[in-house]
């Protein structure tokens, strides 16, 4: 079963990461560069929280802050689900789900801070393997005759 320690041993290193008082729209070109959908905030080597296109939407342009004022530290999000090296996929899918986010936070044990999970991270995986998950469903739909049974 795959676990969080493959998928971030399958990852690059970040280069998704600013401080927590970096200028919005600093961060938005960030985001732009990297070519993904959220950024690391840390401080000192210290996970602070992440700021995503979602929280950009909702916390600079709804709430009508500039981005070329606001910093990214009053508007990132820091509440995200806690995932730890052993954690298989299957959780993590469920963690996301019953959390309703897109991100998971990863640790190690002595509760240091190793990366970001995502929805993506999960897909990649779930289609990596697809031959565990699809092909024995396919074989016996293709197995099966008429009348319904599977030889």
């Amino acid at each position: 079963m795959r676990t969080v320690k493959n998928i971030l041993s399958a990852k690059p290193a970040p280069s998704n990461i600013v401080s927590p008082d970096t200028i919005v729209l600093d961060g938005l070109n960030l985001l732009n560069t990297v070519n993904l959908s959220y950024l690391i905030v840390k401080k000192d080597d210290r996970f602070l929280g992440i700021f995503s296109e979602r929280d950009y939407s909702r916390n600079v342009i709804l709430k009508g802050k500039s981005s070329t004022s606001a910093i990214i530290a009053e508007v990132m999000s820091t509440d995200f689900p806690v995932v730890h090296l052993s954690d298989t996929v299957e959780h993590c899918m469920n963690a996301l789900n019953a959390h309703k986010t897109r991100y998971l936070l990863a640790y190690d044990p002595e509760e240091k801070f190793l990366g970001v999970i995502t929805i993506h991270d999960l897909m990649r995986q779930v289609l990596s393997s697809r031959e565990d998950v699809f092909d024995t469903a396919a074989q016996q739909w293709l197995d099966q005759d008429e009348s319904g049974d599977i030889y």
